[in-house]
């Protein structure tokens, strides 16, 4: 059960890299924010949950 856990939160943590580091890097560059950078800065922090992060 822990492998399949730890499995997961890898999963997620390379899905709320979106396009990856280079990725955010540019956006980061052109002085933007990433999607979900821009979501926490306009809701309460443990307010919202992302659902479906796994859909390409």
């Amino acid at each position: 059960m822990k492998d399949i856990l730890e499995q997961l939160e890898s999963r997620r943590a390379g899905a709320r890299l979106g396009g990856g580091e280079r990725r955010i890097a540019a956006q980061h560059g052109r002085g933007k924010l990433t999607a979900r950078e821009r979501i926490e800065l306009l809701l309460d922090k443990d307010s919202f949950e992302e659902f479906d992060m796994f859909v390409q």
